[in-house]
C-alpha cells in the first residue's frame, strides 16, 4: 500500500483532532496536509486519500475547500481512492447534516476517483442528508457537538474498515 494523503485544514478544532485520532492510528502509512496550502502537486503525489470535510452553515463546503477544488476540476482521479470523514451537527442542522461529504463525493465520482468507507447510518438522529445513499453515508460522520463521546471509536472502527480498501 502506498501512502495515504490525509488532506484537512490545520486551523479546525474538530476536523483537526479528528485527524490527530487518525494520525496516532496509522502513524507513518499517513501524511498530513494542509488543504488551505495544498496545491495540485500535493494532490497528485497521492493515490490513496483521506479528507477532512467539515460542513459549513446549511450544508457547504468550507471556504479552503471551495478554494482548492478548482485547481483539480479538470484533474481525472481514476485509479485514485477516497475515504472521507467530516463533522456536522445533527441536532443544529437536521435537514443537512455532514452535507458537505456528499458533495465532495460528488465531486470526486465525477472524475473517476473510488470511494470507500461506507457507514450505515444507525446511532445518528437527523432529517436529511446529501452524504446519504441506500441508507448509508458516504464518508463518517462525526457530531462532535451531541456525540463526543462516540467520536473517537467510530474512527477508529472506521479506519479498520478503510484501511484494507486502500491499495
Amino acid at each position: 500500500m502506498k501512502n495515504i494523503g490525509l488532506f484537512y485544514s490545520f486551523n479546525t478544532k474538530n476536523t483537526s483532532a479528528a485527524a490527530q485520532i487518525i494520525k496516532s492510528e496509522l502513524g507513518e502509512k499517513v501524511e498530513a496536509v494542509n488543504v488551505e496550502e495544498a496545491t495540485e502537486d500535493d494532490f497528485k503525489r497521492f493515490s490513496n486519500f483521506i479528507l477532512g470535510v467539515p460542513t459549513w452553515w446549511d450544508g457547504e463546503l468550507p471556504n479552503y475547500w471551495d478554494e482548492f477544488l478548482p485547481c483539480l476540476e479538470d484533474d481525472s482521479m481514476e485509479g485514485k481512492t477516497f475515504a472521507l470523514y467530516g463533522a456536522g451537527d445533527q441536532k443544529g442542522y437536521p435537514d443537512n447534516f455532514v452535507d458537505a461529504i456528499g458533495l465532495m463525493v460528488n465531486f470526486i465520482e465525477a472524475r473517476g476517483g473510488n470511494i470507500i468507507g461506507f457507514v450505515p447510518n444507525e446511532g445518528y438522529d437527523f432529517h436529511a442528508s446529501k452524504a446519504l445513499r441506500n441508507g448509508q453515508f458516504v464518508g463518517l460522520p462525526l457530531d462532535f457537538e451531541n456525540q463526543e463521546d462516540m467520536v473517537k471509536s467510530r474512527i477508529l472502527n472506521w479506519l479498520k474498515t478503510v484501511i484494507n480498501d486502500f491499495q
